[in-house]
């Protein structure tokens, strides 16, 4: 994995970028810690961070082959984990000079142009300069898992893997208008779609791609969730779920330097921490395992709808069923609360707030033994795991599920922002565009229908949110995480699969469950589902009291955007409303203003 990012014109020279290249490269260097690499042209001036794991010594970047008399550079983000049966077609024509999957995207590039995209399965980000064409193209993966921001500036286009690098470019503003605060106060930590925050700056959506030339930036979009009929029993669903998750876990595995896995002792990850555990044994190696746990949390842990029971116990069991060499990273209020800054660095906005902060610090400790993990995100959005696709009432709710607190929200805004902007309506047509986007096939009944809905919102939201937590923490450090259940090809088919089959008995995953009961032990194969840990600890939601109460006695660029008054109101304990669903409660809102204020100050940030 690594850090890319550049800048192109083709009407004023960029060989005299290089001050500016250098200076995202800096903001990178997190993200690639172990090479960088700048390359200048008249009409492409690109940069690269590198964290190696595969072909360490031959995978360079920038990365230039010439075919045919024509030139084409690459920088890349990412992983392909169908490599061997790309390379094996691609050698029949061209020759390779390295084993690296930076090597295969640009020569599936020269040999397929954009078709090249529909061949690749992995994760990634990616711009290729074409010299001889006279045009740059860039692509995102199809789930969305590898960044890609953008800031067009007259003729030229700024891109990078961050919004803190493309904000070290001197062109690139740091301003926000009326949609970045309402972006801001009524959507974080989650973002609209293709939606930078800052003034001007944009994201490429997932399954997206555009060719950027004299003409501008032509985007278009190269893959979505498709509805189509199939017809199969149950027991051949479950056959078909079995095998492709076996297959992502699998491939996923492979690197040139340790994996290891996340453990939470919930079903997700212990599914991918058994295929592993399995695979490595065929090799003679041991299976490390990590979980991440709160200092006094089994003294304050008070049993939930939403958590209705604690991790420990569940993952000593799967340690024991697995015999790993199991890794506890135990967090204490004092550096959680310090790390919310740095969490806010990592994101470049302010986030989750102590879910972020301890997931910056769980990979932090994680990287100490190694470059690769493997994590369970994205199985509830498929499989339909979370409480709002079970509940009658919540799922038919017109609305966001996760985020029905946007009168409270709003409440937060300055007058002068309130008076121009509709909450209501920013969050409702939000969610309305994105529910109507889901395609449906003319026989879908009501429920099914509606299914889809849920599982378009959960793709282009809730689950963005939790990939660009799990790649900007993890990255912070120098850790690749990758998604197994992000598999396109597990999405394609599970948005087809009927609601009856996924919640088999019942249950929550059910179908997942049945799928892959063979790997787990029967309590955890059987456990609830229950969400990442938080803090439980009083102490946290004192300590972060005091700090909101000290950032408020001295002059504070948050007063520009939110009303003091209502901050003052959130201090005195008076609302418990949920923020963002079951993740972000009265702790969570106070430390998210927390970070609302330090990215204001820390990148300059002004109200335009």
């Amino acid at each position: 994995m690594c850090g890319i990012a550049g800048v192109i014109s083709f009407k004023e020279d960029m060989r005299g970028e290089l001050a500016s290249c250098g200076l995202m490269q800096r903001a990178m260097i997190r993200r690639g810690p172990d090479q960088r690499g700048i390359l200048l042209s008249r009409e492409a001036a690109f940069v690269h961070t590198r964290l190696a794991v595969i072909d360490i010594s031959g995978g360079r970047q920038p990365m230039t082959a010439e075919v045919g008399g024509k030139r084409y550079t690459i920088v890349y983000n990412g992983e392909l984990y169908n490599s061997p049966e790309l390379r094996h077609e691609l050698e029949k024509e061209q020759k390779f000079n390295s084993r690296s999957d930076t090597e295969i995207v640009l020569r599936g590039y020269i040999k397929w142009g954009e078709g090249c995209l529909e061949r690749f399965n992995g994760i990634f980000a990616f711009a290729i300069y074409d010299e001889s064409e006279h045009r740059v193209f860039l692509a995102r993966d199809r789930a969305g898992v590898k960044p890609l921001f953008y800031y067009q500036a007259g003729s030229r286009l700024i891109f990078a893997s961050e919004l803190s690098a493309l904000l070290e470019h001197p062109l690139v503003p740091r301003e926000i208008d009326e949609k970045g605060v309402a972006e801001l106060l009524l959507m974080a930590p989650g973002r609209t779609p293709g939606c930078g925050v800052i003034h001007g700056i944009k994201e490429l959506k997932p399954g997206h791609m555009g060719f950027f030339s004299e003409k501008g930036f032509e985007i278009s979009r190269y893959w979505h969730l498709k509805a189509y009929k199939i017809k199969e029993t149950f027991e051949e669903t479950v056959y078909n779920v079995r095998n492709l998750l076996l297959d992502s876990i699998r491939r996923q595995l492979v690197s040139d330097v340790p994996v290891c896995t996340f453990l939470s002792g919930g079903l997700d990850s212990s599914i991918i921490s058994s295929v592993a555990a399995d695979e490595m044994k065929k090799s003679a190696k041991k299976l490390h395992t990590f979980s991440v746990d709160y200092l006094n949390n089994e003294k304050y842990f008070k049993s939930s709808h939403f958590q209705p029971n604690s991790d420990p116990e569940y993952i000593r069991e799967m340690a024991d069923y697995l015999g790993s060499e199991h890794h506890w990273t135990v967090v204490e209020v004092p550096e959680l609360v310090a790390a919310l800054d740095d969490a806010v660095e990592a994101r470049g906005l302010p986030g989750m707030a102590d879910v972020d902060a301890s997931m910056l610090l769980f990979c932090r400790e994680i990287k100490k033994f190694g470059t690769v993990a493997l994590s369970g995100e994205c199985a509830d959005e498929l499989f339909g795991g979370y409480p709002w696709y079970r509940d009658k009432d919540i799922r038919m709710t017109d609305g966001f599920p996760w985020a029905q607190s946007t009168e409270y929200r709003s409440g937060f805004m300055r007058q002068e922002f309130a008076e121009k902007i509709d909450c209501g309506d920013y969050v409702y047509s939000a969610y309305r565009r994105t529910a109507d986007s889901a395609e449906k096939l003319p026989e879908d009944s009501a429920l099914e229908s509606r299914m889809r809905e849920m599982t378009q919102l959960n793709f282009d939201w809730f689950m963005q949110n939790l990939l660009e937590r799990k790649d900007r923490m993890s990255m912070y450090s120098g850790l690749e995480v990758r998604v197994p259940f992000c598999d396109h090809r597990i999405a394609e088919y599970l948005y087809n699969i009927r609601w009856e089959y996924k919640d088999h008995n019942g249950r929550e995953k059910g179908l997942l469950r049945e799928a892959m009961k063979d790997w787990l032990p029967e309590r955890v194969l059987q456990r609830k589902k229950s969400p990442y840990p938080k803090t439980h600890d009083p102490h946290f939601l004192t300590a972060v009291t005091e700090r909101l109460r000290e950032i408020l006695s001295l002059p504070t660029p948050l007063t520009d955007i939110v009303r003091r008054d209502a901050l003052e109101r959130l201090l005195s304990h008076a609302d418990s409303v949920q923020w963002y669903g079951q993740l972000m409660n009265l702790p969570q809102t106070i430390a998210f203003f927390i970070q609302l204020d330090y990215w204001m100050r820390r990148f300059r940030i002004t109200v335009k």
